[in-house]
């Protein structure tokens, strides 16, 4: 029997360090590698899913995508990418959980994120319905392949090179070092072909870099052939040589890969690393919440017991907490709000926060209309293994009550001090 079970366990590893697909399915397995080749420079229609083999609903999804792919052969394509062996390309695309299922049309440097359905029917509902619209588009005139391929003028595939920054000896400690801001800095020579291997990366790079950090970190570039003033500077010896400007610290030497996948990652560190952690925000009406919602992947909301029960101490306390968790996970750019007990109760009702008492905490994915509760102690230890199961596609989930964010009322924010009752008694009548 314990040889039995050692040999499943054995397969079970086997099938895991594999992955979930093999060449006799009709997904595609894509790597960094491929890629470029399969995806960027194609004019099909892609769905992909990004995905980790340890995660149970990533195994749940194989069968459905496997029949998705067969269903779509032909019309459109049905790739998957492992990206807890391949984090360059889940990093690239923004991935922050499994799995995650991209669409990639018309522009393939702004993948949509699929929002529909994890049977095959609904998968091939949505990409039939994307296929659609993608020929609407081009019969009209607004599409003509792919942007990736154009933009690069059909040689090799690239982002736009208007987003990597022409650096110049006029312009350099201007826009560089004066600025406050990171900045990955290539010094290259036209006739080096390290370089220009390196520039349809870079170009790429640059583009999702500006998107995802929102004009935060830059790339630049430096013909260190005419700026040779900037390339003594910097001790430019060979070429490309990258280098990384911050604020107030000497330059470094970029020591990463040189795929666009291997950029981003390390750009994305650096935004992380020099970024303020994210805002705590009050619940005070409706828009703080959509907002917040909307433009984080994750909102992370805390209900805090009433002023009464706690006093202003025991209120920080508990802000205190949320902040530090704020500051360690702020590489997840998520949102993160706080209400007080019965300020929100529709709010409350949608999340089933009630039946857990105050506080509490959840994380919605306003886009899936998808929320996760904390069940263990409001404390760092407990947020922190709720919020690293959530990073990696653990933990339960539920849809948000009604299936949209509920009606929030207009509160006014708290003023920091200890509360107090309200005397509901008017005092009796003095006699005379």
């Amino acid at each position: 029997m314990r040889g039995l079970l050692l040999g499943v366990l054995g397969c079970s590893l086997v099938l895991m360090a594999q992955g979930f697909y093999s060449a006799n399915d009709d997904v595609v397995e894509l790597n960094p590698s491929n890629f470029n080749r399969e995806v960027l420079q194609s004019d099909s229609l892609w769905l992909i899913e990004f995905y980790a083999p340890w995660c149970g609903h990533c195994q749940s999804l194989t069968a459905d995508w496997k029949k998705t792919a067969t269903a779509l052969k032909g019309i459109v394509k049905v790739g998957a990418v492992d990206a807890d062996q391949h984090k360059s390309l889940g990093g690239q695309y923004g991935v922050r959980g499994f799995p995650s299922i991209k669409i990639f049309g018309a522009n393939k440097n702004k993948p949509d994120d699929y929002q529909g359905g994890r049977s095959s029917q609904a998968i091939v509902d949505g990409a039939l319905n994307t296929l659609r619209t993608l020929v609407k588009d081009r019969m009209s005139g607004r599409s003509g392949g792919s942007d990736y391929s154009r933009q690069s003028g059909g040689g090799g595939g690239g982002g736009s090179k208007k987003n990597v920054v022409d650096l110049t000896d006029d312009n350099f400690d201007r826009l560089v070092l004066d600025s406050g801001e990171v900045w990955l800095v290539e010094f290259f020579a036209p006739w080096c072909g390290h370089c220009k291997s390196l520039e349809p990366e870079w170009a790429a790079a640059a583009s999702a870099v500006k998107e995802q950090t929102k004009d935060k970190v830059h790339l630049g570039a430096v013909d260190a052939t005419v700026q040779q003033g900037l390339a003594s500077r910097y001790g430019v010896r060979g070429f490309p040589t990258i280098k990384i400007f911050k604020k107030g610290e000497e330059p470094e030497d970029y020591q990463g890969g040189r795929t666009r996948g291997d950029i981003i990652a390390r750009a994305l560190d650096l935004f992380s690393d020099n970024a303020a952690p994210p805002e705590l925000l009050e619940i005070l009406n409706a828009d703080v919440l959509k907002k917040t919602c909307d433009d984080y992947q994750l909102c992370v909301i805390a209900v805090l017991p009433h002023i009464l029960d706690t006093g202003a101490a025991g209120r920080n306390s508990y802000l205190e907490v949320m902040m530090k968790m704020a500051e360690k996970y702020k590489k997840k750019m998520w949102g993160w709000l706080w209400t007080e007990a019965g300020a929100q109760m529709e709010l409350e009702a949608s999340l089933g926060i009630g039946g857990f008492g105050y506080p509490a905490m959840t994380a919605i994915n306003a886009r899936k209309m998808k929320f996760a509760l904390l069940k263990g102690s409001f404390s760092e230890t407990g947020i922190h293994e709720f919020l690293r199961d959530l990073s990696v596609g653990r933990g339960s989930t539920a849809t948000v009550g009604g299936g949209a964010l509920p009606k929030i009322n207009s509160v006014d924010a708290w003023d920091g001090k200890d509360g107090e009752f309200l005397h509901l008694l008017s005092p009796a009548p003095r006699g005379g």
